[in-house]
């Protein structure tokens, strides 16, 4: 019919396809091959990171390490023997999680605790030595860290050894452990001092970061205080003395660099230099 013809008709539009470009499937690159540097965020082979002593090639920023990594740095091979590694901590507070806590970081670790002391020897030199690990509770002082080292210092005393301890607490006295954790400030101190009595030499080593009750305690008390480059070393916090004193901190402030030109430490060694530089003051005094 005529009135058929002005009827709207379905309006159809020819589509064509359009092929979508190949994606090309995205490389990905496996975890734990590539570290970014803290100091200038370069992106390091871990591979060559290690084999560098865990310090940046482009900045020269040390990175922390384990306890064990330092052990293998520093000292002769298969010289070191452990002492007091029996010790262990418990929860004399019963503090909530702390057990939980522990164990973690025994897992992490493959330590009991904070610090590792025995005896080894340093290019030929014997010597008695602890390695604290951030990694362990920050390298926090428990009962257990102060025993071991108050140990340390009475075990160098009766085989007439020198001392050479590397620092790295970032939390100081545990507090999880209270009093019993605090009181290991002056324990360690009068080791320390018993020590020094006997005429015998100790050096301390502080890494990133030394804070707190270990600042405050056997890590300062030494005769020859050393520091790796950059790293934080002082009492409390930048930002707790920042709203303590109400003003602004100068830049660097309680790096090892700022301790140096102010008198608070002996000198500043590179990673790869700490060994032969230990090994040449240890001949000078002895």
């Amino acid at each position: 019919m005529l009135k058929d013809l002005f009827r709207s008709k379905p309006k159809y539009v020819t589509v064509r396809p359009t092929r979508l470009p190949t994606q090309q499937p995205k490389r990905e690159i496996p975890d734990g091959l590539w570290t970014k540097c803290e100091g200038c965020s370069a992106m390091l082979y871990n591979k060559e990171l290690e084999k560098n002593l865990f310090v940046c090639d482009k900045c020269g920023h040390h990175f922390r390490i384990s306890a064990s990594d330092r052990l293998k740095l520093i000292v002769d091979p298969e010289t070191f023997t452990e002492v007091n590694d029996e010790l262990e901590s418990v929860d004399p507070l019963r503090f909530p999680h702390y057990k939980d806590k522990l164990h973690q970081a025994q897992v992490k670790t493959g330590m009991t605790d904070a610090v590792m002391t025995g005896i080894g020897r340093i290019q030929g030199q014997q010597v008695a030595l602890g390695f604290a690990d951030f990694g362990f509770i920050g390298g926090s002082m428990g009962s257990v860290v102060g025993e071991r080292l108050t140990r340390l210092f009475e075990l160098a005393i009766e085989q007439s050894l020198p001392v050479v301890i590397f620092s790295a607490g970032g939390g100081g006295a545990r507090m999880q452990e209270g009093i019993h954790s605090l009181m290991q400030m002056a324990k360690t101190s009068q080791a320390v001092a018993k020590h020094d009595q006997a005429g015998l030499l100790y050096i301390s080593v502080l890494t990133d970061p030394t804070m707190g009750g270990v600042y405050a305690s056997f890590a300062t008390l030494a005769d020859i205080l050393l520091s790796e480059p950059g790293a934080l070393i002082g009492f409390a916090g930048p930002r707790i003395v920042e709203e303590t004193i109400r003003q602004k901190l100068p830049q660097g402030f309680q790096s090892s660099e700022f301790a140096l030109e102010h008198g608070m430490l002996d000198g500043i060694v590179a990673r790869k230099e700490l060994r032969p530089t230990i090994a040449k003051l240890l001949r000078m005094h002895g």
